[in-house]
């Protein structure tokens, strides 16, 4: 059969819009598809964000997340002035409140280091050079941290793909897939903009991109892949500083994070509009793309519920997830959560902000994936499927990686499609 495209991209966020752009750089005259279901692009992830540029002090020497982060923070900034969007490259400090925090600081001091990271260790009384208003017993200076605005971002990678030639479709859902030796017969399902009547349409590709977030584990199903993972959906919730007390936090401020649990705790993050985020807890969504507690799927939840890592994920971090919800339902309790670093702050200083979902991969032994994954096509591995790549855990930092993890993703792309003959 003759495909209609050479590669098709499922997912109109940062990552899917940067692999789009990757592949007509790496080879001019590829005819590129990206497709996302909303009705505009960076709906989801991509714009729910506070919008920091990690350093990459986090991440286990050696991991993806640590070369990527530290590499793609680098390159985001070059690629915001180049293009002139709005970026600051700010630090941030990361504080410990309590004596117990001390060990963990000193492995982050050590990790950064090995990183590659400028990390200048902080005294009590000099964390207040940085941020007067932030009390600890010690700190951590990284000084390649900074922010912008990542649905900025991503737009831009839209506009440079689509001059090079990529077709951008939204309000495009992928609702099946068929894996032939020759290509992938796809069947997207749109929604012409105000029209109830859904359209089906079908297109083929050589090879299928899976950038679907959310909905990467069941993109990877349509498309004939058992991912051995699901998507949980962790809510994340903000609040912002009332506009008389954004002068308490001039940059980024981060508590010590909990080694056990895969979040970073609530932190403070001065955006490049002078806005001040102040968050996010991390608490279950009752929907794949539940921003609010009114948000709940039937459906998603049976799914989940049937799924035993699910189960093993609660078992194993419940006690966190109390304290997380806690402060999801007690502004109270947020505030004495925020205040272990800024005690200035009152309940009446925080004003309700939007919410963020995180697409968390976890396998059914409960482990939730700590580093980012891919599937389908692996160049190393000749039983592999040749028509599809799927990015099955691409959580923070992706948007601060984007570049790196853009171009990984159109190389394995392209391998695939020299395979696929």
């Amino acid at each position: 059969m003759t495909d209609d495209y050479d590669v098709l991209v499922v997912g109109g966020g940062i990552v899917g819009l940067g692999t789009a752009w990757a592949l007509v750089r790496e080879r001019a005259g590829l005819r590129v598809l990206v497709v996302e279901k909303e009705d505009r692009l960076a709906g989801h992830q991509t714009g729910h964000n506070s919008g920091v540029i990690h350093s990459g002090v986090y991440y286990r020497p050696g991991s993806l997340k640590a070369r990527y982060a530290v590499a793609g923070a680098a390159a985001m900034v070059r690629f915001c002035a180049k293009h002139g969007l709005a970026h600051r490259v700010t630090g941030k400090l990361i504080v410990a409140t309590e004596p117990g925090e001390l060990a963990g600081l000193a492995v982050l001091a050590e990790r950064g280091r090995a990183n590659g990271l400028q990390v200048s260790e902080l005294t009590a009384t000099q964390i207040g050079a940085y941020e007067p208003a932030v009390s600890g017993l010690a700190g951590l200076h990284v000084a390649s941290t900074g922010v912008c605005d990542y649905t900025e971002v991503a737009r831009c990678f839209a506009r440079l793909a689509g001059a090079a030639g990529v077709e951008l479709r939204t309000g495009c859902e992928l609702v099946g897939a068929e894996r032939r030796a020759d290509g992938v017969r796809v069947r997207l399902r749109r929604s012409p903009g105000g029209e109830r009547a859904e359209v089906e349409a079908e297109v083929r590709c050589a090879v299928l991109v899976n950038c679907a977030g959310l909905q990467s584990d069941r993109v990877a199903r349509l498309a004939g892949d058992e991912p051995g993972v699901r998507i949980l959906p962790f809510r994340g919730e903000y609040y912002e500083l009332a506009p008389g007390a954004r002068h308490l936090v001039r940059g980024l401020v981060y508590p010590v994070p909990d080694p056990a649990f895969p979040f970073l705790g609530v932190h403070l993050t001065r955006g490049v509009h002078g806005e001040v985020h102040v968050g996010p807890n991390a608490v279950p969504a009752l929907a794949r793309e539940g921003y609010s507690w009114r948000a709940v799927d039937p459906g998603d939840l049976a799914r989940l519920a049937a799924f035993p890592g699910s189960w093993r994920l609660a078992w194993r971090h419940w006690r966190q997830e109390l304290g997380e919800l806690h402060r999801s339902a007690s502004k109270r309790a947020f505030t004495r959560a925020v205040r272990r670093l800024l005690p200035g702050v009152t309940g009446a200083d925080l004003v309700r902000a939007g919410a963020g979902v995180r697409a968390q991969a976890v396998g059914r032994d409960g482990r939730l994936l700590d580093d980012f994954a891919f599937a389908g096509f692996d160049p190393a591995d000749a039983r592999s499927p040749r028509r599809t790549v799927h990015v099955l855990n691409a959580p923070s930092p992706a948007a601060t990686a984007s570049l790196p993890i853009s171009r990984e993703i159109a190389a394995r792309a392209l391998a695939a499609l020299a395979a696929g003959g």
